[in-house]
């Protein structure tokens, strides 16, 4: 009797490729035409939409959805239940040349627990969006980003504070609550925190 082919304990489809290397977690599912690279580390229950590249060094946490066309390139970590919205880009070399390699000079690029990304953002390498950060769709990212920020625009520009659960923030003097769930949050330094 020949032996069994093991489940997997996440779905691919037909159309996926999934290199031999890649570990990835319980209740992932990867959809049409991606690309999951040998090394590569996926956690449980994420989400990958079409067309998604993921290379060898990345790792992606918990819970983590990757809407279409996203291409993660060796240095970013994407931290749990981040969202990367369509089209979003993901460099890791700050000066490419075609005629000149530089894989020794890629640079990492840190997304933090819960952010979003949205739809066509560029978030240029060697920078951190911090947790639950709001990164508008469009945006370009060329500076570190705080978390709960609320940023859009080329270059982006804090316009406000995100709550965890996703909803602007009022803002009452050195405090901040949500109307939505009832969060607080409290100044520190030049960032946010909940209360």
């Amino acid at each position: 009797m020949a032996p069994r082919a093991r489940a997997q304990p996440y779905f691919a489809h037909e159309t996926a490729v999934v290199d031999d290397g890649a570990v990835i977690g319980a209740g992932t599912r990867i959809w049409h035409f991606s690309h999951v690279s040998a090394g590569a580390r996926i956690g449980k229950d994420c989400v990958l939409g079409q067309n998604v590249y993921v290379a060898p060094t990345v790792v992606i946490g918990d819970g983590v959805r990757i809407q279409n066309n996203v291409s993660l390139y060796d240095g970013v970590i994407i931290e749990a239940h981040a969202f990367l919205g369509p089209s979003a880009v993901f460099t890791n070399v700050t000066n490419p040349r075609s005629e000149v390699s530089r894989k020794d000079e890629y640079r990492p690029t840190h997304v933090g627990r819960g952010a979003t990304i949205g739809a066509n953002a560029t978030i240029v390498c060697g920078h951190d969006v911090g947790d639950y950060a709001f990164i508008g769709a469009g945006t370009v990212i060329t500076a570190n980003i705080p978390p709960y920020a609320l940023v859009y625009g080329v270059p982006a520009r804090q316009h406000g504070w995100m709550c965890r659960c996703g909803e602007r923030l009022a803002i009452e003097g050195a405090a901040a609550y949500c109307q939505a769930c009832g969060r607080g949050y409290k100044a520190v330094g030049d960032g946010i925190t909940e209360a």
